[in-house]
This record gives structure tokens, C-alpha cells and sequence, in this order.
């Protein structure tokens, strides 16, 4: 069987299975092979009953020393029960709407049983068991196991049992995109060998060498990618921004002084805009720390100059948001300002492409809506995306392809941790914003059972009658946009007719038009809203400074670093904050919502999100524009990370253009992951 055959064709599969694996993304036997397990299931060790421990998870070996009896419970429950030996004693094993169980257990036959042992009146008892005959081949019992990632229609004994035919049926090797030096410099066995002790490990030492194996080849296509990326950026001239010094007069402009650390970035981008050498960098800044005006005063640079600068947001409220404070801060300056957003209309749009591309506008916001290819700009010398990490990088470099030999600034309000984002970020400068301007206070956050709802209630009650306005944002359902839309409606019509009638209580959800997101958005910034019900739509920028109290539901399915966002939404005034965090409780989730009481350090939370949270899924490289990682673990796999990133440059320091044939394998795998990166150069 070759690794390109349809995973159909393996025995045991099928047609109507191999749609359940192709939501996993697997469709060939290739794909199988590089489903990685995510963890093990240690049911190698076998104990005799008479020392077993309450509460252990263990194997133990017996026979049966009872009839098997089946009956129903009260309910309707079928029960189907035993006794068995092993010499030493007995045990009780039950299942619960397993009558086929019957069928297996046979009297006389010895049987493994894998299941938690627990001390209950004189006996310990397994319910629900792992029970597999004893021969010379167990495939459930006496060993290893790996844990995949599953979907709703598979079992993991049946994609462990097609791992298994895959690397049984296999009669050609996958290509190891590995080059041997690399391969051999770090020492690594080969890819056949590393499939065969990750999918069927003889100890975790041998699972634990492929996996950093695999991550190690992940990390490499990554930083090999993002290594290409900037020095194929370096070959590009800059139109110079050279009149920096006009800052000064709008800094004196502003209402406020500008806090040291923004005076420090804003340096760093004066220092970039001035050389014909694009800038390309990150400013990273907790939640209320002012990048936006960091961002504008490279803007009026840029204006005062003769030249565009542009804007653009993830999200039409964060554009509008954005067009208005912006349009204000220039206006007494002459530059006009002009928003682009796919919610507008027609000839709202044709007015801003106009003002856009004969340069009437020196200002420019907008969203997605702005790579367009009928947008045009007349010179566009400065663009910046707010919100870097719900871009991809192929819209930013959209972005900044339109420019005429444009500088790039990018935002973004998640922290990441400074190690991380120096080598995750290759190809950015990084500057961060890590001070706050004086008079924000920090928010009080409380972790609250159900037991204390009421009282919640009647907490946000209060800060309203006060003056103030509050959010709540909707129980988290992960299924689908419309399930979440459906379910803050429903929430919010309880809290209108039941717990808020003599308020007034609004809803906003991403399916929602942007025209309606924008009119319920204007009407809180108003005052004439005092409850916001919301997703998580509400998560960036949006910046309404008499709203003090924020109540989520279902905290702990957030991510620590989105929950920081969410909170960040309040205390953008004097006024007191507080954030109330309903949590279904247990001990990781105590966990977390202990951290998010203790501390309002974005940073402080990304370093905790990113250690508990796992591969992938502290931020997503996927939202951060960058491949997707499988198997490679940001929190636990720094060194993997590092070791990667020196061997990228190794290899692109000897072959700049990987045309070796040894390198042909990763610079097929880095084209596949980082399709949409370029437009012109070694990736297409």
C-alpha cells in the first residue's frame, strides 16, 4: 500500500468510516501516519488483586468465579456483572448497557481487565472495564498505548487499530523531509523508525524520541518558513519617512502625556520609517496600554510627509472605533480620513476609493476590505494591522504590498512571552509597551460559583443604578457560530423577562450584520444601553470607558489570555472595574481563575496560558498567520525551538534557495504550510 492511497482501501475502514477520519483531516495513509498520538495510556503494568490500591487504574489477569449476571436497574439501565479470581482474591467488574459483554466472558478462559480499581465493602469493584482474552498478541491490555486526537464517530481503539494496518500494509516508505545531516547532528532515528515507536511504543523513552523527532521537524518547517520570509523582505527598498520631528508637535496636540514606554516605541519606529529599508515591526502592549495612539503618531509622520497611512482592523466595530478617534485626533491637522469596510454601501464605498486612490485621504482605516484588488493608493508609505494575530500573514503582506515600498507596523494586545515572540517573530522587530498610562485602575476580578448568581446579579444591578454599564458575555458554545448566536439570544431574552425587565438589555453576536453590530455598539457608547449581553465579538478594542463590570459565563472554556482580552473591554476609566468569573469549577479551572484573580499582568497570564493550555492552543499559530502545530509543544519544547531555528539558519546559510536535493523534501513541506505567504520568491 503506498502512502498516497486513499485511507479507504485500508482494511477495516470503508467508505462510511473514512468520512469520520477526513474530519480529522485525514484522507490518505500518509495522513494517517502523521496523525500523532498526543499522550500515552500506560496499561503495561499487571497487579494481583490482593495488592491492589483504592482508586488505582491497573491491569489485573483472572478467570470468572461467578456466573455472569445481566439484569436491568430502575431507569431502564441494563447492568451486566461478575466476580472473578486471579488466585489472590476477588473482584467485582460491571458494565453498564454492555449486554454483548455476556458473549465474551467465558468460563475456564483466562481474561486482562483494565479499569479503575475502587474498595467498596470488602471487594474492590471495576466498572466499565477494558476486558480482553489472554493470548499472545493483546492489543488493548499488558502495553503502551497511544491517545489520539479523536472526532464524534471514532473510537480510539479503532484509530489505533488503523495506525496499526497502516504501518503493517505499508510497502513503500513516506519521504523523510529531514535532511540526514540534520537528521544525524541532532540524533534522530529515521521516519519509519520514529512512526513505528510513536504509534506502537515499546517504553515512553522511545515515544518521547519520536515525538521530539516530529516536533523538532515542525519547528523546523516553521522557522525555515519564517527565516525565508524576512531575508526575502530584506532585498526590498523603503520609500524614507524623514520628517520624525513633527511628532513633537503632535504629542504637545494630546490631552494626556504620553507614558515613557510609548515614548520609547515611538522612538524605535522613527528610527525604522527613516531608512529606505521597510521596518517590519511588532509592538506588543497589554490591554489599555495605548498602542493605538503609538500607532497614530507614526500615522501623522507619515501624513506630514505627503504620504498615506493605513489601518487595518479585524473587525468593522473596531474599524468604526478606530475612524472616529482617528478622524478627530487629525482633523485639526487638515488630514482627511477615510474608512473602507465591507458593511457599507456601494456608493459609500466608490466615495472612500476614490478619496483612497487619488490620495485625498491621507488617513486610511478599514478591514478585510482594504486588500481588494480594486483598492488602490495613491502612496501609501506606512501600513499597520491592528490586532496582528487575526490576521493571517498572507493578508498582511496583501496589506502591505499595496504600499509603495511601505514600512509595517504590527499590533497586537496578547502577550506573548518575550522568548517566544523573538523566535516565533523572526522576520518583526518586537517593541513592547509595558507600562500603563497613570489613572487606570487595576480590576478587581472575582471567581464566583452558581451558589453566588444572585448576588452577582444584584452586584451588577448596583454599579448600574450607580451610573455605570456592564457586560455579560454569553456561555461559550464551540460547536458553531450560529449554536453561539442562537444561545446569547436566548440568554439575553431570560435576563430581559427575568432578572433585568426594568433595564435595558441588548444582545450582539457575530451573525449579527456589521450595520446592526455597529448601530447596538453606538447606542452603548451612548449610555443608552446599561447591559451589553455579547460573544466573544467584544474581545478586541472595543473601548467604552463607562462600562465597569464584566460577568462571563462558562470561564473556564476560555483560555486564560482571552479571558485577559475580554476583561480588558472594562477599566478604561477612573471609575473602579470588576470582572465576575462563573466558572463550573474543578481543579484546573480553579486553577485558572485563580490566576486571573490574582494578577492583571497580560504577560504574567500569557506565561501561565501558554503552560497549561498545550500544543497549539496557547494562541493558535494558526490565528498568528503561521502554520499549525501538530505535535510540537510552545510550552514545554523551548529548546526543540531554539535547536530548530539555529538549524534553519545553518541550512539557509549553505543552500539560501534549498536547490540541493537534500533540501528539496523541506522546501516542498515549507511551501505546502506557508502556500499563501508570498507572493514572489522561493515559496511559490
Amino acid at each position: 500500500m503506498k502512502p498516497e492511497t486513499s485511507i479507504q482501501y485500508l482494511k477495516g475502514i470503508g467508505e462510511a468510516r473514512a468520512k469520520a477520519f477526513s474530519r480529522l483531516g485525514i484522507s490518505t495513509v500518509r495522513d494517517l501516519l502523521l496523525h500523532f498520538p498526543r499522550t500515552l495510556e500506560d496499561r503495561s503494568e499487571i497487579k494481583t488483586i490482593s495488592d491492589l490500591m483504592d482508586g488505582e487504574t491497573v491491569c489485573v489477569r483472572g478467570q470468572l468465579a461467578s456466573d455472569v449476571r445481566s439484569y436491568r436497574a430502575r431507569g431502564r439501565k441494563s447492568i451486566t456483572q461478575a466476580r472473578i479470581s486471579d488466585g489472590s482474591s476477588l473482584m467485582k467488574v460491571s458494565w453498564f448497557n454492555a449486554p454483548y459483554i455476556a458473549k465474551t466472558l467465558q468460563s475456564g478462559s483466562e481474561f486482562t481487565f483494565y479499569g479503575k480499581a475502587v474498595y467498596k465493602g470488602n471487594f474492590f469493584e471495576m466498572t466499565n472495564p477494558v476486558v480482553e482474552p489472554l493470548t499472545g498478541q493483546n492489543k488493548k491490555t499488558g502495553r503502551i498505548l497511544p491517545v489520539y486526537p479523536a472526532t464524534s464517530g471514532l473510537s480510539q481503539d479503532q484509530i489505533r487499530n488503523a495506525a496499526a494496518t497502516a504501518l503493517m500494509e505499508l510497502d513503500s516508505p513516506l519521504s523523510d523531509i529531514l535532511p540526514e545531516s540534520i537528521r544525524k547532528a541532532y540524533g534522530f532515528k529515521t521516519l519509519m523508525e520514529s512512526l513505528v515507536d510513536i504509534h506502537a511504543p515499546k517504553s515512553y523513552e522511545a515515544f518521547e524520541a519520536a515525538r521530539c523527532r516530529f516536533a523538532f521537524e515542525e519547528l523546523l518547517v516553521l522557522q525555515t518558513g519564517i527565516r525565508i520570509i524576512g531575508d526575502e523582505r530584506k532585498g526590498f527598498s523603503a520609500t524614507p519617512i524623514k520628517n520624525v520631528k513633527c511628532i513633537q508637535d503632535f504629542a504637545k496636540s494630546l490631552p494626556y502625556e504620553l507614558t515613557s514606554a510609548q515614548k520609547r516605541v515611538i522612538n524605535s519606529i522613527c528610527t525604522d520609517i527613516q531608512k529606505n529599508v521597510p521596518m517590519n515591526r511588532l509592538v506588543q502592549g497589554d490591554v489599555g496600554s495605548g498602542k493605538t495612539i503609538v500607532a497614530a503618531a507614526a500615522m501623522y509622520a507619515a501624513a506630514n510627509s505627503g504620504y498615506q497611512a493605513v489601518l487595518m482592523a479585524p473587525t468593522e466595530i473596531l474599524a468604526v472605533q478606530h475612524y472616529r478617534n482617528l478622524s478627530k485626533l487629525f482633523s485639526p491637522f487638515g488630514f482627511e480620513t477615510a474608512m473602507l469596510c465591507g458593511g457599507m454601501s456601494a456608493p459609500e464605498k466608490r466615495e472612500a476609493k476614490k478619496k483612497i486612490k487619488d490620495g485625498t485621504a491621507r488617513i486610511i482605516v478599514g478591514t478585510h476590505a482594504l486588500i481588494s484588488d480594486d483598492t488602490l493608493f495613491k502612496n501609501a508609505a506606512l501600513v499597520i494591522t491592528d490586532e496582528q494575530h487575526r490576521f493571517g500573514v498572507r493578508q498582511r503582506l496583501a496589506l502591505t504590498e499595496k504600499g509603495i515600498n511601505a514600512h509595517t507596523l504590527v499590533m497586537t494586545a496578547t502577550p506573548i512571552p518575550r522568548t517566544l515572540s523573538l523566535i516565533l517573530y523572526g522576520d518583526l522587530d518586537v517593541s513592547v509597551i509595558d507600562e500603563l498610562p497613570p489613572g487606570r485602575k487595576p480590576i478587581e476580578t472575582y471567581s464566583v460559583g452558581e451558589r453566588k448568581r444572585k448576588s452577582a446579579y444584584e452586584f451588577v444591578r448596583k454599579n448600574i443604578k450607580d451610573g455605570r454599564q456592564a457586560y455579560i458575555v454569553c456561555p461559550l458554545i464551540e460547536e458553531s457560530e450560529v449554536l453561539t448566536a442562537k444561545a446569547a439570544v436566548e440568554y439575553a431574552e431570560n435576563l430581559k423577562k427575568n432578572i433585568f425587565p426594568d433595564l435595558s438589555v441588548e444582545v450582539m453576536h457575530g451573525k449579527l450584520k456589521a450595520p446592526e453590530r455597529q448601530e447596538i455598539m453606538t447606542r452603548f457608547s451612548k449610555g443608552e444601553i446599561n447591559i451589553l449581553v455579547s460573544t466573544t465579538v467584544i474581545e478586541v478594542g472595543v473601548d467604552v470607558p463607562n462600562a465597569t463590570v464584566m460577568l462571563i459565563e462558562n470561564a473556564e472554556r476560555f483560555g486564560l489570555s482571552q479571558l485577559h482580552q475580554l476583561r480588558g473591554r472594562i477599566g478604561r476609566s477612573s471609575h473602579d472595574s470588576y470582572c465576575l468569573l462563573f466558572s463550573q469549577g474543578g481543579r484546573i479551572a480553579d486553577e485558572r481563575m485563580k490566576i486571573m484573580c490574582e494578577t492583571n499582568d497580560g504577560f504574567k497570564i500569557s506565561e501561565k496560558d501558554l503552560e497549561l493550555r498545550g500544543p497549539g492552543e496557547f494562541f493558535g499559530i494558526r490565528q498568528h498567520g503561521l502554520p499549525e502545530l501538530k505535535i510540537a509543544n510552545l510550552s514545554t519544547d523551548m529548546q526543540l525551538l531554539a535547536d530548530a531555528k539555529k538549524a534553519a539558519e545553518d541550512l539557509l546559510r549553505l543552500d539560501p534557495t534549498l536547490t540541493s536535493p537534500m533540501n528539496s523534501g523541506l522546501l516542498n513541506r515549507v511551501r505546502e504550510k506557508f502556500l499563501e505567504v508570498s507572493e514572489n520568491g522561493i515559496l511559490n
